[in-house]
């Protein structure tokens, strides 16, 4: 099964696939061309360039990381409107959609919730068999929540 994980995030949003089987294969990652629009416009690239991605990589499910409590409202609003964006590209394009919190993803790929960033993109590169140095933050958090997405059912 093909999966395909996204990290949210108000400059930047990572995306990660990996393929499902006897073991998980790292397809591709990285972070979506946005351009530094604000506003409209950044929705509008939001929903363009996610919808090339997944029309590119063609997955089964994705995973997308929920909107977790912050203390900047500004912050809040501005990733709440790109995962409105995320969301609705995703559901057009009728592929079923996993959410998942940042403490499940965490939990799914090293068993502990209050894992540090760092533990999480060691695990990612340990299951995929890749090197994550590479990667900027949000392409790694993308590919863990595709991994906590491959084990988590459809509602």
């Amino acid at each position: 099964m093909r999966i395909l994980g996204i990290d949210p995030g108000t400059t930047r949003i990572g995306f990660g696939v990996i393929e499902t089987g006897s073991t998980f294969t790292h397809i591709k990652s990285g972070i979506l061309p946005l351009p530094p629009a604000v506003g409209s416009a950044r929705l509008l690239s939001i929903e363009s360039e996610l919808g090339k991605l997944i029309r590119e990589v063609q997955p089964e499910k994705i995973g997308v990381e929920k909107l977790f409590f912050s203390k900047n409202k500004k912050t809040a609003l501005t990733v709440a409107e790109a995962r409105g964006v995320i969301m609705h590209t995703i559901l057009k394009h009728g592929i079923p959609i996993i959410e998942l919190t940042p403490n499940e993803v965490k939990v799914a790929v090293t068993s502990n919730g209050n894992a540090s960033k760092d533990a999480v993109a060691k695990m990612v590169a340990a299951l995929l068999t890749i090197s994550v140095s590479h990667l900027l933050d949000d392409a790694t958090d993308a590919l863990a929540i595709a991994i906590a997405s491959a084990n988590t059912r459809l509602n």
